[in-house]
């Protein structure tokens, strides 16, 4: 979890592939009128996620039985968010944390995707950093995120 530009999907890509779990990018399931409000740089708002964040918890839902890892992508940028992704005892949360100029250069270099760089401070603003998840800085390599993910909640 974090706010764009933070790595989720190639952390939560790597640490799928590590794990041999599945990777679910919340981005694709955002309703494209959710898609047309950040391309034009309008934030969304608490109502534009309820739809969205039920779907990815119904996503957690169907699979918190399977033998694989699950691995979700997904911005959770507010605590109510998170407990609405909580569907199971054993959810666990990453925070890629960075800051805002490491993450604005990232997104400015970025090309092909809705979310624009000028959203960035409409994240910060809404973020409520997590006291229960993984706190790790964006700045590490991949690896070494996935690393401290596999040993702090014994995945490997």
């Amino acid at each position: 979890m974090g706010v764009s530009g933070c790595g989720k999907s190639t952390v939560g890509e790597a640490l799928a592939r590590r794990t041999g779990g599945e990777f679910l990018d919340a981005d694709v399931y955002h309703p494209q009128a959710n898609v047309d409000k950040m391309s034009r740089g309008v934030p969304l708002t608490d109502e534009d996620r309820v739809g969205w964040l039920d779907i990815l918890a119904g996503l957690l839902e169907a699979r918190k039985d399977s033998p694989r890892p699950v691995v979700l992508g997904c911005s959770a940028l507010k605590e109510a968010y998170r407990r609405r992704l909580r569907v199971a005892p054993d959810v666990r949360f990453v925070y890629l944390k960075g800051t805002f100029e490491v993450l604005l250069k990232r997104m400015e270099e970025r090309k092909g995707h809705f979310m624009k760089a000028a959203m960035l401070e409409s994240q910060f603003r809404t973020l409520e950093e997590p006291t229960d998840a993984l706190a790790v800085d964006v700045s590490w390599p991949v690896d070494r995120i996935v690393d401290a993910v596999v040993e702090a909640y014994s995945l490997g």
